[in-house]
């Protein structure tokens, strides 16, 4: 079962539902009874338009519901419009459906986790970990999403801000996570950028390529995690770190600063630097300061520490630290790096412990793992 193709083609089949006449959380339910038929029946029945036999299969799925439900009379008219097996057209709704699920009726914070599950196709428990809250609270958020736009018609499509921040965290799942949503996060931005002028929505593809450009170096052959600084920069992609540094720069020059923009910048610091000895962490501070005052995100202040470490000693890094809640996912990760480098190796290796046992996948984990007992390894020397 290829559940990429599954991933793939949902966006699609929802927004063909849509437009035919179901409401948003009816149409949602639909699709996921049409995925599991789909595990269920392609592994011995592959069909050969899968997308076609997905959106038959999720249209008299729902409209079984609806004519379960009350308003059945209302919606009779619906049955005459059952799309034929066969050939669906091939446009593109993905898109469309960030806009239409960024609803005037939700709050931004909801409008990004409805999206995130129904589009992105992430578990609320992925979303839960993107906004660090607990499971339960996601799901109650998502939940109470769908009430709200149950039958809701989407005449009113959300803002470009809340769609960014959906693209961004689908971006940020696929690069670090199980799923590999990354390539399409970039080409739905591409598409943002060819069709909105707004220096966020560049910044944002900026970051992303600039991201993107690393991702064949940040694991080893064994899948374990390899840091920045250890990463074989020849490797890099440097036709996307050009285009990258190229958009960045031009939004930039339009004076319009955002976060995205301010990311960007620092990815292009990394990403500038022929060695990782070589990278300007005096300029990377200041863009974190700069990016502190926009979002004022407590993530941001603890990335700051690390680079305020690199740039001024770890004391200093530490000093930064000290500020922060240390119940911040990472938080000990990053007081055992500084400490590390302070040459407390007690401490940092503790605390690579502490943060291996905290760690939200396996590879991370691992390598935590790993950096804890070299440490140990080196004190019973």
């Amino acid at each position: 079962m290829n559940e990429v193709l599954l991933r793939s083609l949902t966006p699609s089949v929802l927004g063909i539902l849509v437009r035919r006449g179901a409401d948003f959380a009816a149409a949602e339910d639909a699709v996921q009874d049409a995925l599991v038929e789909a595990v269920r029946v392609w592994p011995a029945e592959p069909p050969r338009d899968p997308k076609g036999w997905l959106v038959t299969v999720a249209w008299r799925r729902f409209l079984d519901a609806t004519r379960a439900d009350a308003a059945r009379r209302r919606r009779e008219d619906l049955v005459d419009e059952e799309p034929a097996p066969g050939p669906v057209p091939a446009a593109d709704d993905t898109l469309q459906l960030y806009f239409l699920c960024a609803h005037p009726s939700l709050t931004p914070s909801s409008a990004v986790a409805l999206t995130l599950r129904a589009v992105g196709g992430l578990t609320t428990r992925q979303i839960a970990q993107a906004y660090l809250v607990p499971e339960a609270t996601m799901a109650q958020r998502i939940s109470r999403a769908k009430r709200t736009v149950s039958g809701v018609r989407f005449d009113r499509p959300g803002n470009v801000a809340t769609v960014l921040r959906v693209l961004y965290l689908v971006f940020n799942e696929g690069y670090s996570g199980d799923v590999d949503l990354a390539a399409e996060s970039i080409r739905l931005t591409r598409q943002l950028a060819a069709t909105i002028d707004h220096p966020e929505v560049a910044g944002l593809l900026a970051l992303m390529l600039l991201h993107h450009a690393r991702r064949a170096t940040r694991t080893a052959p064994d899948g374990s995690l390899v840091p920045l600084a250890e990463q074989d920069r020849g490797r890099w992609d440097t036709e996307s770190i050009a285009e990258g540094v190229e958009i960045l720069q031009a939004a930039l020059a339009r004076d319009r600063l955002g976060e995205f923009q301010a990311q960007a910048a620092i990815a292009a610091l990394h990403a500038d630097a022929p060695t990782a000895e070589e990278t300007d962490w005096v300029q990377i501070v200041e863009w974190y300061d700069e990016l502190a005052r926009l979002t004022d995100s407590p993530v941001v202040r603890l990335n700051r520490a690390v680079a305020v470490g690199e740039a001024d000693g770890p004391r200093a890094g530490l000093a930064a630290l000290a500020a922060l809640d240390d119940s911040l996912p990472r938080h000990a990760a990053v007081a055992a790096y500084l400490h590390e480098r302070d040459g407390d190796l007690a401490t940092a290796a503790r605390l690579y412990a502490e943060a291996a046992h905290k760690a939200p996948n396996l590879a991370e984990r691992d390598y935590l793992t790993r950096r804890a007992a070299r440490l140990n390894a080196r004190r019973a020397r």
